[in-house]
């Protein structure tokens, strides 16, 4: 039998071209393997960098735009507390706060803060209590007090304590001031005291309680807030105050007020103006010294300090009162106007008024 012979072996050269082919194959295959394997770490890398790029460079969302409002203070400069209020607002950022942005203004005199309030230019402004009272029964001025700031009047009568008197009855025979007109309390004040109004002769004064100094007069109107400190400290005198409320006599101060239209155009607003506003009474009456400060960047550094620390002084301890005890500074009952109109109607200095429609506690519930 013949044998089977074996292969024949391959040449060297073909060995080393299959070898060559399939090293080169092996590599283009670990090749295009890493290349993608690279590729999608690179697509990654860079859908990051993109990913976080767009995070950083987008803008951030603008905040809401602030509502403006515009508040008159009913006279010039000074530490009348709703004024006050609205210094320290401003200056804290308490309006700020509520998203709103107020301009402060102050009335030149001669009712123009109302004029401007009824125009529409003003949004909030302040008015003592009897006049707005006497302003919605004439000319029927459609008026709104938002809160009540001053529990008591803000005037008083004084006179010299050298002249022994210690009564109002004790002004019969006596020569009595007043501005403009003769005030109703000052009539509701001679009766509740029993005294003869007709053995008082009243005469008009003007502003300078020298005139009291100089024995012009017996007695002289003040506001609680202010001359008696020019009295005492600037003029030496030693005082005895007569206080209408002191006698019974249901008497009201400075409230913020604005108009029906504004509130019922801009509930929201004026109800977040009456908010911070209170909170910038709250927080003078716990700061006072700051308080002054803040005052004295609106009124000048021709104020005197000492005076509008006595000022705001006197209207804090005039912004409590029983009324308001369980509720805080501001709050305001129909019992309170009701006895306030039916004592102007008594010394017929108001006309027929609907009392339920010159105030609202509606933006006081959730106040400070």
């Amino acid at each position: 039998m013949l044998a089977r012979c074996p292969a024949p072996l391959a040449r060297p050269s073909q060995l080393a071209a299959d070898d060559l082919a399939f090293a080169i194959t092996a590599f283009a295959y670990n090749f295009e393997a890493m290349f993608r394997h690279k590729l999608s770490i690179v697509a990654l890398s860079l859908t990051a960098f993109a990913l976080a790029g767009c995070q950083v460079t987008l803008p951030p969302a603008p905040p809401p735009a602030r509502q403006k409002l515009v508040f008159m203070a009913g006279y010039k400069p000074q530490a009348n507390l709703p004024f006050v209020g609205a210094y320290v607002a401003k200056e804290k950022g308490f309006f700020e706060a509520e998203g709103l942005d107020v301009t402060i203004e102050h009335s030149p005199g001669q009712g123009q803060h109302i004029q401007l309030l009824m125009s529409g230019q003003v949004h909030v402004t302040t008015s003592d209590a009897a006049v707005v009272l006497q302003r919605r029964a004439d000319p029927g001025l459609p008026l709104v007090s938002i809160a009540l700031i001053g529990q008591r009047g803000q005037q008083a009568f004084v006179a010299k304590k050298a002249s022994g008197m210690t009564s109002p009855k004790d002004w019969e025979g006596k020569l009595v001031g007043y501005k403009g007109t003769p005030p109703p309390d000052l009539f509701a004040l001679l009766n509740a005291a029993g005294a003869d109004v007709n053995k008082v002769q009243l005469v008009n004064v003007g502003f300078d309680p020298r005139v009291l100094v100089e024995g012009k007069v017996d007695v002289y109107p003040v506001f609680k807030s202010n001359e008696p400190y020019l009295l005492t400290k600037k003029l030496g005198q030693e005082l005895v105050i007569w206080d209408a409320a002191d006698y019974g006599v249901p008497t009201l101060g400075l409230t913020y007020v604005t108009s029906e239209a504004h509130l019922a155009e801009r509930p929201e607003a004026i109800r977040r103006f009456v908010r911070a506003a209170l909170r910038g009474i709250e927080y003078a009456r716990q700061n006072v010294s700051e308080a002054v400060q803040i005052v004295l960047k609106y009124t000048g550094p021709e104020a005197d300090p000492n005076h509008m620390r006595y000022m705001l002084e006197t209207e804090l301890r005039d912004a409590f009162g029983p009324y308001n005890q369980a509720k805080g500074i501001g709050w305001q009952t129909k019992e309170q106007w009701e006895a306030l109109a039916k004592m102007l109607q008594q010394y017929n200095a108001l006309g027929e008024v609907d009392v339920s429609k010159a105030f609202t506690t509606a933006l006081l519930e959730d106040a400070p």
